[in-house]
């Protein structure tokens, strides 16, 4: 099961940036803010405990409060939601879980199918590790606008489903995919997470732009956020007919973060978008359990290094301070091939393919000043970077390899060369997944 990303339409807004230093979040706005990130259970149909175990602890690690369960109609995934909630008790982490149904998934036509939610529900209400939220368990959605579960309105259905009378209460924050100004008519809704915020809807650099129009809609209700380092996704019209990308220029990952410390006030919680979808390759986590027929664009395009990288800006969003930067790092990510390039390749250039630039992207943390260079075959970039975290960049032009070095009093302190992070100008497909690397 594969969830669709609806397409929201925006005004083309903003402009690519240049090397930039991130500034300061202020000390007075610290409050702890939670940071969940969005786990395909679809996806695991061969998980174990230990699985799970090791997903939990590394996510855990890396500063991640807890797993958004993205439930579907399969029935062996209410086994592996057992799992995990037994090995989130067992790791020691306190690390927690919440349910998110899948709406384009789950049938919601029927009484019955609100029934079916509402034992899901009571399974996990009082279980230690149920992430809950102004102390109630949070439950969320992947869509949902379009159920009625055999009730007149939207409103009225969800309510049916979720929260019932006589029922226990829950923390409701769906992803609704519906016009914001609709907001004021589902008082079901304990606030709204926006999916679609994760990524520019269209050839322009990401904005908070969506965030706002559901933030003023809400009421004070609390508003969830999306942040999503990538997205690609490439199913010919055999199976899933799903061949797009969104835009993930301009140093897509560090630049979301940057703009959600800036209205940090604005945001309760924010999800990352996602562990292990692999689909649609913005897949944090590792590469394990089912891949849904996306081997060809997903193996050999590892992206944990980016959890280090999350990890920085995780933490200050969660307490409003920024940590120290504790040694020099450099983190590199590029797709391997031209997007205009032909590619033998039967199900086509992804849709937006337009909207990319050949160019290896960059984040340089610094202890001190030095001097940065970027190099792949001909193109060549040295400049000198102040302390703290700067956003690098560099052209691809030809086939080549890629290299990363950080010179300070002479001394070379960074000599990163990536395996296998090869530029290469003749794609065997047309392969836009983000190859990622780290020092």
């Amino acid at each position: 099961m594969i969830p669709t990303s609806f397409l929201l339409l925006f005004a083309l807004l903003g402009s690519s940036k240049a090397l930039t230093i991130l500034p300061p979040v202020e000390a007075e706005t610290a409050q702890q803010k939670p940071v969940v990130a969005h786990f395909m259970v679809g996806n695991t149909y061969p998980y174990t405990v230990n699985n799970w175990l090791y997903d939990i602890k590394l996510a855990a690690s890396k500063g991640i409060d807890g797993f958004a369960l993205n439930l579907g109609r399969d029935t062996w995934q209410a086994a592996r939601v057992a799992d995990a909630y037994a090995a989130a008790m067992s790791s020691n982490t306190g690390f927690k879980l919440f349910l998110s149904f899948d709406m384009t998934s789950l049938p919601c036509a029927s009484p019955d199918d609100a029934g079916a939610l509402q034992s899901y529900i009571r399974s996990y209400y009082a279980h230690p590790n149920q992430f809950r939220y102004a102390g109630l368990p949070l439950v969320s959605t992947f869509a949902g606008e379009n159920c009625r579960f055999g009730r007149g309105s939207l409103d009225d259905a969800w309510a049916s489903a979720v929260k019932p009378a006589g029922g226990m209460p829950v923390y409701f924050l769906p992803s609704f995919f519906v016009d914001p100004a609709s907001f004021s008519g589902l008082p079901v809704m304990d606030g709204a997470f926006s999916w679609n915020s994760g990524w520019p809807m269209g050839n322009y650099a990401a904005n908070f732009s969506m965030d706002t129009t559901y933030v003023s809609n809400l009421g004070g209700r609390s508003y969830m956020a999306a942040m999503s380092p990538w997205f690609f996704t490439h199913y010919g019209r055999d199976t899933y007919n799903k061949n797009w990308i969104f835009r993930f220029d301009d140093w897509l990952v560090v630049e979301r973060w940057e703009q959600l410390l800036q209205h940090r006030d604005q945001v309760a919680l924010v999800e990352i978008i996602t562990w292990n979808d692999y689909g649609e390759s913005h897949y944090i986590g590792p590469i394990d359990g089912a891949q849904p027929n996306s081997q060809s664009w997903v193996n050999g395009f590892e992206h944990q290094p980016w959890l280090d990288l999350l990890q920085y800006y995780i933490q200050a969003f969660k307490t409003g301070s920024f940590p120290p930067i504790s040694r020099d790092r450099v983190f590199l990510w590029a797709r391997l091939y031209p997007a205009g390039a032909d590619a033998p390749d039967p199900v086509g250039r992804p849709d937006g393919w337009t909207y990319t630039q050949d160019i290896l992207w960059g984040t340089v943390f610094l202890t001190a000043p030095a001097d940065v260079t970027l190099s792949c075959g001909p193109s060549v970039k040295t400049m000198r970077v102040a302390a703290g975290v700067t956003k690098v960049m560099l052209p691809l032009v030809a086939t080549c390899d890629v290299q990363a070095k950080v010179v300070r009093t002479n001394k070379v302190v960074v000599d990163h060369k990536p395996q296998g992070f090869r530029f290469r100008t003749d794609p065997p497909s047309y392969n836009f997944n983000a190859f990622v690397s780290a020092s």
